[in-house]
């Protein structure tokens, strides 16, 4: 790997250790770090230990793995091959499906313009906004029924799908979500018109100078117009106009990771997402 990349790949480790700490207790279970969050929201993974003076082993793999099932939580483990080359094949010999996922970075000088690719307004969400919980049960529904259909192809569900999945907030869950716009280490973005209600949503997490897009979704019905593209171009302007100097994301496939090169964003290496492979009939 050239060094460029490496330091890349450096400041990406930092903030992937950093991201679940304020809310999650790290247990560290030899050469892995589970986080475990410590209140209601989204369950989180196990990664190789950062500073750590070998890769995790498959005993590793298989103490974070019960202690996963122990606790209730999702047997995920999460790595960027370059860092970790050698655990690609002690996740499958551990039993795991591995989604190897495009990693790239953003060129701030190659970003384009939202408008560009969609007539589709897309908006940020505000911490003082009246309809805060509204929107965030949006974002989040459009995500739940963009992510249950894969790919970048049309298909059916649309906007009655979406509102059958709109789930409301409790006051925790709406404090943080306020909190986290308000100190600008969460932003989020809709793309949405007057008739049709919201039809992509996606989100972004920052600490320091480091931010990931992620959970950048759109209605099947709603696609290939453009919207994710919006929607990821959105959030990345608005990172860089508030000073951050890298910003990155992971693509679910090759053919996703098209809609981002229109962005402005260059492969830079690999991430691999494992959970417990599914066993056909």
């Amino acid at each position: 790997m050239d060094r460029p990349y490496a330091d890349l790949l450096d400041r990406l480790e930092r903030f992937y250790d950093a991201v679940p700490r304020d809310v999650a207790r790290a247990e560290e279970h030899g050469g892995c770090v589970l986080f475990v969050r410590e209140g209601p929201g989204w369950p989180f993974y196990a990664r190789p230990r950062l500073g750590a003076d070998r890769a995790p082993s498959l005993a590793d793999l298989t103490t974070v793995r019960n202690r996963q099932r122990e606790l209730g939580l999702p047997e995920a483990l999460e790595w960027v091959h370059e860092i970790n080359p050698d655990l690609l094949a002690v996740a499958r010999s551990a039993g795991l499906g591995v989604l190897e996922a495009p990693l790239m970075v953003l060129d701030p000088e190659a970003v384009g313009d939202p408008a560009t690719y969609t007539d589709v307004p897309v908006r940020m969400l505000a911490a003082a906004a009246p309809d805060l919980a509204a929107d965030v049960a949006a974002r989040r529904a459009v995500a739940a029924v963009g992510f249950a259909a894969p790919g970048t192809s049309r298909g059916a569900g649309g906007p009655a799908e979406r509102d059958a999945a709109m789930i409301g907030l409790d006051v925790a869950a709406l404090d943080e979500e306020r909190a986290r716009i308000a100190d600008g280490s969460r932003l989020s973005a809709l793309a949405e018109t007057p008739s049709e209600g919201a039809l992509a949503s996606g989100m972004a997490m920052r600490v320091g100078d480091v931010a990931e897009i992620a959970g950048v979704a759109t209605l099947p019905s709603a696609r290939r117009r453009g919207l994710a593209a919006a929607v990821t171009a959105t959030l990345a302007r608005a990172l860089l106009a508030d000073g951050t100097g890298l910003v990155f994301l992971s693509a679910g496939s090759e053919e996703i990771a098209r809609v981002y090169l229109r962005v402005g964003f260059r492969r830079i290496g690999t991430a691999c997402i494992a959970e417990p492979a599914t066993v056909t009939p």
